[in-house]
């Protein structure tokens, strides 16, 4: 069995001496882990660091078995992490975000997503949001997708300023509105892909992928919200202080 694909780092693990399994979010092959010979030595381990790219080759004798990867760097962008705490966090967090997804499942799309992320997450600005849009992705992906084009009460597309905490659907302002301590607030940059977040947008939007992904993805599996997502957020608010 052999492929080649470009793929993401996510994490390398040291294995004996100077050998690392690599794990990476691959473009048509999903989160696939591999030994790569000489992983952790000095040639290989900066291309080996979370949030890089790189074109990997993966052969093993059958296609249940480990597999060894061959790697080459296409993007060392991990360096530029270290200027900005966000992004060592929220690349620590996009790492443990991906690990959700069923190993070896193609997930193109996130994979792109992904990508885009990477490329501005020392841009607080505009990585906040797209996190916010990513986790709004994942849900999605893993058949948790939330309905926000149209109330679930009324029908109607307009003025949809909360989601339903039971159903994950959205709501109208005036059909809500005996219920808004209750509801989750619906931020207008999840619905409109090129609105940016003012106000208290950005915590609201955390506040709700935060609420379905720890209902519906984490509580099944033992596991709570990350501390690694709630850092990126803390980091967030230092930069951003809408965040709060």
């Amino acid at each position: 069995m052999q492929w080649t694909d470009e793929g993401i780092v996510i994490g390398a693990k040291r294995h004996g001496e100077a050998n690392a399994i690599l794990e990476l979010m691959t473009r048509e092959h999903g989160r696939h882990l591999g030994l790569v010979r000489g992983g952790f030595g000095s040639r290989l381990k900066p291309v080996l660091q979370a949030g890089n790219t790189v074109s990997a080759s993966w052969r093993a004798r059958l296609d249940e078995h480990l597999g060894n990867y061959t790697v080459e760097g296409l993007s060392l962008r991990a360096a530029s992490f270290f200027s900005a705490s966000h992004a060592i966090y929220g690349v620590t967090h996009l790492a443990g975000l991906m690990r959700l997804l069923p190993e070896r499942d193609p997930h193109a799309g996130l994979y792109h997503a992904l990508d885009e992320i990477l490329g501005h997450l020392d841009d607080a600005v505009l990585a906040a949001p797209m996190v916010v849009r990513f986790e709004l992705q994942l849900l999605s992906e893993l058949g948790f997708g939330l309905d926000l084009e149209k109330c679930v009460v009324t029908g109607a597309s307009g003025d949809l300023v909360y989601v339903s905490p039971k159903s994950g659907r959205a709501v109208s302002r005036s059909a809500g509105e005996p219920w808004s301590d209750k509801m989750l607030r619906l931020p207008a940059f999840l619905r409109e892909r090129d609105a940016m977040p003012i106000g208290h947008d950005l915590a609201d939007g955390f506040a709700l992928t935060g609420y379905f992904l720890a209902r519906h993805v984490l509580e099944a599996r033992g596991l709570t919200l990350s501390d690694e997502r709630a850092h990126f957020i803390a980091a967030l608010n230092r930069a951003l202080p809408s965040v709060a």
